[in-house]
């Protein structure tokens, strides 16, 4: 359901999308020996799905990169795109 401050998030994660437009595919790495060949964030052990199991329990971006001073806004917003990138994969394969 969405409210008033989903909406907001939403519109300020767009904005903020925009701002940082980013490729993916330069920032998500998958290497066979480091967290099982899942794909990670500029080669480091932190997962694509770390940071999706960060927002999706409310933490905002400014938590996640004061938490984890090694990312940058542009690996959070790469980590998404390439959720967004592998979700639309999927389900082309499927219809």
């Amino acid at each position: 359901m969405l409210n008033f401050s989903n909406c907001f998030i939403i519109d300020y994660l767009y904005y903020i999308k925009k701002k940082y437009m980013v490729d993916y595919r330069k920032i998500i790495t998958i290497e066979a020996g480091k967290r099982g060949g899942k794909p990670c964030v500029r080669g480091m052990r932190i997962t694509v799905y770390d940071i999706l199991s960060w927002l999706a329990s409310g933490m905002s971006t400014d938590e996640i990169l004061e938490e984890y001073p090694e990312l940058n806004v542009e690996d959070i917003f790469a980590a998404l795109s390439f959720a967004a990138d592998r979700e639309r994969s999927i389900y082309q394969i499927a219809v």
